[in-house]
């Protein structure tokens, strides 16, 4: 399958990522309750895949639903935090007084554009890593997961690698695990093995130890919300990346469709964090790993200041808040 999310013989057609990277299963979503649980379970996430989502399973209500604005509300709220869920069920809405045939044209629509959009920001913002560091070849460090399987069918943040390896310029990529649902460890770092980029593999708390020791030249996250101002809202733990960042002087670039910058919000405070299930942290592969009655905090995302952010870059390029 050549994206990550698609429309095929009337369903919505995801790559199952609960599954990877021991293996590689489709998802047929027929009804939109299948689609929301997708989502919720995060068989299918990433920012740009989330937009993707909201527009066809507005197309799938379009098709199959008594009362659609319903549905597309169940949508837009089953993650709170990517700003790009609701955007892409907003989009797809526009288009239903035209009938459930101009809806899903524009869902597909998107997706083509999704593509196109984070070609042109990871090149972008290529551009701005090559400037900002004048080591060759060069070592990146990611955090969570901001490639092809967060986006329709090429990546924000992973998309810069892609670019940078093409022109051998790529030394090795340090993938942080990513806590807890390990994202790093199980999606990014198959999308590399699959393009054999070198890579390792490190738990996030090795990061800093990494850049004291001058592991690091660029670290590149994606986002899945960006404030007017430029704070940036992505996977929890990308807030202390970027202080580590900072007090080592190296780059911290986030890279993100246009669609990811929430205008009507002046800064990263009105961003609504989602808190995951406890048992994410107290249970690994379905055994407990803490004593029963332990209370959890378990925020899927953080908001990092855009004083630390070296460069937000979208399609349009260096984004200037």
């Amino acid at each position: 399958m050549r994206r990550t999310i698609d429309w095929a013989d009337d369903a919505v057609v995801v790559i199952d990522q609960t599954a990877l990277p021991g293996e590689f299963r489709l998802l047929r979503l027929r009804t939109v309750g299948e689609l929301v649980d997708a989502v919720k379970r995060l068989a299918v996430r990433g920012a740009p895949a989330l937009g993707a989502a909201g527009a066809l399973g507005v197309a799938l209500a379009a098709r199959t639903s008594e009362d659609v604005e319903a549905d597309a509300e169940l949508i837009a709220t089953a993650r709170p935090t990517a700003v790009n869920l609701a955007w892409g069920v907003e989009r797809a809405l526009k288009k239903l007084p035209q009938g459930p045939d101009a809806v899903l044209e524009e869902a597909k629509a998107l997706l083509t554009e999704d593509e196109e959009l984070n070609k042109a920001a990871s090149e972008h913002a290529a551009e701005v890593v090559l400037r900002a560091c004048p080591r060759r070849p060069l070592r990146l460090l990611t955090h969570c997961n901001a490639g092809r399987l967060a986006t329709v069918g090429w990546g924000s943040a992973l998309g810069v690698v892609w670019h940078l390896h093409d022109r051998g310029l790529v030394e090795e990529v340090l993938v942080d695990e990513t806590r807890p649902l390990l994202q790093g460890a199980r999606l990014t770092a198959w999308e590399l093995a699959q393009e054999n980029v070198p890579h390792r593999v490190q738990p996030d708390g090795a990061a800093a130890a990494a850049m004291a020791k001058g592991m690091v030249d660029c670290v590149l996250v994606g986002a899945d919300r960006i404030a007017a101002n430029g704070d940036v809202a992505n996977k929890i733990g990308t807030y202390g990346l970027a202080i580590a960042a900072k007090h080592h002087d190296i780059p911290f670039v986030v890279v993100a469709p246009s669609s990811t910058v929430d205008t009507s919000l002046a800064t990263g405070a009105g961003i609504a964090i989602e808190e995951r299930d406890a048992r994410e942290l107290t249970h690994y592969a379905g055994t407990p790993i803490a004593p029963d009655g332990t209370r959890v905090f378990n925020p899927a995302f953080d908001v990092t200041p855009h004083e630390l952010v070296t460069a937000v870059v979208t399609e349009r390029g260096r984004y200037e808040p």
